[in-house]
């Protein structure tokens, strides 16, 4: 029986950090990093990517699913993924890695999966299992590392964040259902292809009757039409000057935390919610 150690990568800062992390503290583990893609992933997630390869000096192993993304919207009759219904995630991300770790466990192998939950993430769980031969791993909770932990952790490295957070909160598919709608505004503006196609899906959705959409309470059509881009825009600009107001930035992170933090500008009425495998 082989023991095999599993770190997966979402494309996001935290991930990265824990495989940073344990490729430094844990030299003596043969860690084997894996990305599920959807296939639906920004540019700026592959690219984040390639730079942690560089880093880590190993292959991020891809884990992907059966059928893509168009597949399984026919097979749901066209109606869109949305927080109620995260069959995206479940298709996609999750149910994928689940073959792939009960394949290893076929093969007699003992699994410790490495997740990236901060210490300052109460409320978040991993995904459990009941098999005794894989066991959950949560480093930074054991560790004491927190968000401030990680940002220094690529900090140092050299790594940095992903380019995406200079415009948008979260990892996962271009057309993600939890962004707010000023990334939404901003997706049209840097990936105009990405936001028509997330259009296309919606027009197909809505016509067969979804009661969704992408963005809660409007279509994009509607999103981004000039008018509201401007409303969008305005209010999300009037929530940033009301955070910066409430929030002491550290000095020693300046350079990392002045990007976009929409945790602090939204709390809780966009976004949040996330599931853990696509964000973190």
């Amino acid at each position: 029986m082989a023991i095999r150690h599993l770190l997966g990568i979402s494309g996001g800062k935290d991930s990265a950090a824990l495989a940073v992390y344990m490729k430094n503290h844990h030299p003596e583990l043969d860690i084997e990093y894996f990305f599920t893609d959807t296939g639906k992933e920004l540019p700026e997630v592959y690219e984040f990517l390639a730079r942690l390869e560089g880093y880590l000096g190993k292959e991020i192993h891809e884990v992907n699913p059966i059928r893509d993304f168009d597949f399984y919207l026919k097979l749901y009759n066209n109606f869109l993924p949305s927080p109620q219904t995260r069959w995206c995630t479940r298709m996609l991300k999750l149910i994928p890695l689940k073959n792939w770790i009960s394949k290893i466990r076929q093969n007699g192998d003992e699994v410790y999966s490495y997740v990236a939950i901060r210490a300052d993430e109460e409320y978040r769980t991993a995904m459990q299992t009941n098999d005794p031969g894989v066991h959950v791993v949560l480093p930074f909770r054991e560790d004491g590392i927190d968000k401030a932990g990680v940002l220094d952790i690529l900090e140092d490295a050299g790594i940095g964040l992903p380019s995406y957070y200079e415009w948008r909160s979260r990892s996962g598919c271009s057309f993600c259902f939890f962004q707010q709608k000023i990334e939404w505004i901003h997706l049209l503006e840097r990936h105009p292809d990405k936001f028509r196609e997330a259009m296309s899906y919606e027009k197909t959705a809505i016509e067969s009757g979804s009661p969704f959409t992408w963005s809660q309470g409007e279509s994009l059509a509607e999103l981004s039409a000039p008018k509201r881009i401007i409303e969008i825009k305005k209010d999300y600009e009037k929530r940033k000057k009301r955070a910066k107001v409430k929030k002491d930035l550290n000095a020693l992170h300046s350079g990392l935390t002045s990007l976009v933090d929409f945790d602090d500008i939204y709390g809780e009425d966009e976004g949040n919610g996330a599931c853990s495998i696509c964000t973190k």
